[in-house]
């Protein structure tokens, strides 16, 4: 049986060494003299265990539990201090400390007592959440409403998919619950005792997103002020769900081709290979085939992201699940704003049956939303419903004109040409080291470097 690991933080020397002799028989001890310091080896490495004093440089103890407890893998933390008091106690538990201990009063079979107690209650926490995930499990796959057979397919092929580890891409119109499903494939796999990561793609610009994901260190690009950790990284041992997969920048999709073929990567202004242990889950609404053929997204990565396609049916291919959303959403409203509808009326039902539903599930749930909170009754009206529903006509979103025609987005080519001409410069020209920053062989640079007449640099 492996050790624990643990991080001892103290200014002072013979205590760091001190206790480290005592506890190193039973832990894997690392050492810090102060909070910079152990938040490296914090952010670097999973710690079961942070035994921290109050008085540090920089930065207090308690100021290090509060940001070791916002970390993805959390260490139990037990806060060590000479200025002892209940006020100090009640402090620390505040700031997520799991224990605290006077130094004055330490004795070492009584800190391995401690640290022991607070590992129980944290791996009986971890089997709470645990046991609750599996009786989700048990009974049914969570949030997911359906009865059709076009969903009762999509079910069927969840439960097959999720415990093995092929990457998986959903695909469905907006609104139609790519996310709930990728929630479940995640919650029925071996993984589900590992952290779930969602990004939404297209929220970022391309250059955030490549730190998003991939991290960055301190002085990185303008703005970089500390290292921080990509989300591959906080995913390690679970899931990384990558929504909106089609909107990604070239650049970003080759880092992430690499990332698919090898498992590794470097954070954003470091050299440094880096691997993490992650399963990931992508989803789309857009039609990658034909983003393929436009030349807007790789070929190569399309393939390694298509192994097993889910796809998601709009609403108007499953009308037979209408009146079981319905009645989901309608309780779940109810409770949630104190309102007394307990039924829906036929001619609102047939409303409902009625609209084509151009948002799917997202617009079902905010339409039926809104009723509730508008009904003055146990019964939910026609009146109550929004006016496009009831007119049957699907509510239709003009943008705003662009002030500008948009520059036309560079395809795949152009910007590999320019990652290749971009690293060779950094790498002064050496070709094998370009070739393994990019993620390519050398015999494929130099192919392409023929292919882009960049030969000569």
């Amino acid at each position: 049986m492996s050790k624990g690991t643990l991080l001892i933080v103290d200014d002072e020397k013979p205590t760091r060494e001190g206790l480290r002799a005592a506890l190193e028989e039973r832990f894997d001890v690392y050492i810090a003299e102060d909070a910079p310091t152990a938040m490296e080896l914090l952010e670097r490495e999973d710690f079961d265990v942070l035994l921290t004093d109050f008085r540090l440089p920089h930065e207090d103890g308690m100021k290090l539990i509060a940001r070791a407890k916002a970390l993805s893998h959390p260490p139990v933390c037990i806060l060590m201090t000479a200025y002892g008091s209940e006020e100090l106690a009640v402090q620390a538990m505040k700031s997520g400390a799991d224990d605290y201990i006077a130094k004055g009063r330490l004795q070492i079979e009584e800190l391995e007592l401690r640290i022991a107690r607070a590992l129980r209650g944290r791996n009986l926490e971890q089997e709470n959440t645990s046991l609750r995930q599996q009786l989700d499990v048990k009974f049914g796959l969570e949030n997911i409403i359906g009865q059709s057979p076009a969903m009762q397919a999509v079910l069927e092929t969840v439960r097959s998919v999720a415990p093995a580890k092929s990457t998986v891409l959903i695909l469905g119109e907006s609104g139609t619950g790519k996310e709930l499903i990728a929630k479940a494939i995640h919650q029925l796999s071996p993984r589900s005792k590992g952290p779930m990561v969602t990004v939404h793609c297209a929220a970022l610009p391309a250059t955030l997103l490549e730190s998003e994901l991939f991290g960055h260190e301190k002085g990185a690009f303008t703005g970089a002020h500390e290292r921080r950790i990509g989300r591959f990284e906080q995913a390690h041992g679970g899931t990384l769900f990558l929504d909106e997969i089609g909107e990604i920048d070239p650049t970003v999709q080759i880092k992430l081709l690499r990332f698919l073929g090898e498992r590794t990567f470097e954070r954003l202004g470091s050299n440094k290979t880096l691997s993490s242990d992650v399963r990931l889950v992508t989803a789309t609404n857009k039609d990658l085939a034909e983003r393929v053929r436009s030349g807007a997204f790789r070929e190569d990565l399309f393939f390694r992201l298509n192994v097993v396609p889910i796809h998601l049916p709009p609403v108007r291919d499953r009308v037979g699940d209408l009146p079981l959303l319905v009645q989901a959403f309608l309780r779940e409203f109810a409770q949630e704003n104190q309102k007394p509808v307990k039924e829906i009326a036929p001619e609102t039902m047939q409303l409902l049956m009625n609209y084509p539903w151009p948002g799917n599930v997202r617009e079902l749930r905010a339409a039926l939303e809104g009723a509730v909170v508008l009904s003055r009754g146990e019964r939910l009206l026609p009146r109550d419903l929004p006016a496009n529903v009831r007119t049957g006509q699907a509510a239709v979103v003009t943008a705003a004109a662009p002030a500008a025609p948009a520059r036309a987005p560079a395809t795949v080519k152009e910007t590999e040409k320019e990652l290749i001409a971009r690293t060779l410069q950094e790498t002064s020209g050496n070709r094998t080291e370009a070739a393994r920053r990019i993620g390519m062989s050398r015999r494929t640079l130099h192919r392409k470097l023929h292919e882009y007449h960049l030969e000569s640099l």
